[in-house]
């Protein structure tokens, strides 16, 4: 259960991240000279009603989905998540469990990429951390909860994407995210909520169960997409994905080739939404 303490570490780390170091503007009267709560919950991907509850002792049990988020937008070491989680009332993630958080060297490189759409995944194709201009090219993903920040189970079970496939190509597209999962489910057999993620698009998908009966084993490479986005149009665009070293997260770069309409698309969206989600 969370404790009184357990909100004031929330408060006493909040207050030495600055915002800039988060990629949000820095500007305005601040009483202090970290996140605003609204701000924190923004990158945490929770309310602000809830983080207020959680700061001031009124809310207990949060999920370790919620400890993990606030780790990350928090920017906490090792020992500061792992401290966070037993304050939650909750075991830290164990060497059996799939990693989630995000290592300092790659948030460095996450802070270089400001205009870049950029998505971090870990080893299950969960969603952990989009930056603005991710946001508004594939749609804000901070209402997501559960299973719904999972890449395979949205391709599977959820809502249509803006990523425009024709049959062939999802054809190819769903067998690559299987046999990822599978090479992760291999790599990760003790955690429990990969075995409850697949239990369900196994039950629940005909596809996924087709799939995953058939041994595939693989991993999701780079591809070149095409967005539909409702503003500024189709764009075409590279997407790269980078491993991680050690901490098996899955980097998620958008980009388009210089002095082209998608590039110009690009940059007006990624400009349009930005200013969106942080007015």
């Amino acid at each position: 259960m969370a404790t009184g303490e357990f909100g004031q570490a929330i408060r006493r780390w909040r207050d030495r991240v600055p915002p800039e170091a988060a990629g949000l503007p820095a500007g305005g009267q601040r009483r202090a000279p970290g996140l605003r709560r609204e701000e924190l919950a923004l990158l945490a991907g929770i309310s602000v009603d809830y983080l207020t509850r959680l700061e001031q002792g009124r809310a207990a049990n949060p999920s370790a989905q919620v400890v993990e988020a606030l780790a990350r937008a928090l920017r906490l070491a090792r020992t500061e998540r792992s401290h966070l989680f037993r304050l939650a009332g909750l075991a830290p993630p164990g060497p059996d469990t799939i990693p989630a958080d995000i290592t300092p060297g790659v948030q460095r490189l996450l802070d270089r990429l400001t205009g870049t759409p950029v998505a971090v995944y870990d080893a299950s194709w969960t969603l952990l951390l989009a930056n603005p201009p991710y946001a508004a090219l594939m749609g804000d993903p901070s209402g997501w909860r559960g299973h719904q920040r999972n890449g395979v189970w949205r391709n599977f079970l959820g809502p249509a994407s803006r990523v425009r496939l024709t049959p062939e190509s999802r054809r190819g597209f769903e067998a690559a995210l299987v046999a990822d999962l599978r090479t992760a489910a291999a790599r990760y057999p003790a955690d429990q909520r990969l075995r409850r993620l697949v239990a369900e698009l196994r039950a629940n998908s005909d596809r996924f169960a087709e799939l995953w009966d058939s041994g595939v084993v693989g991993r999701h490479q780079a591809a070149r997409k095409t967005i539909g986005h409702p503003q500024v149009g189709p764009l075409t665009l590279d997407c790269d994905v980078l491993t991680v070293a050690g901490s098996d997260l899955r980097i998620m770069v958008y980009t388009a080739e210089p002095g082209t309409e998608d590039a110009e698309r690009l940059a007006l969206l990624t400009v349009l939404g930005t200013q969106t989600l942080v007015s």
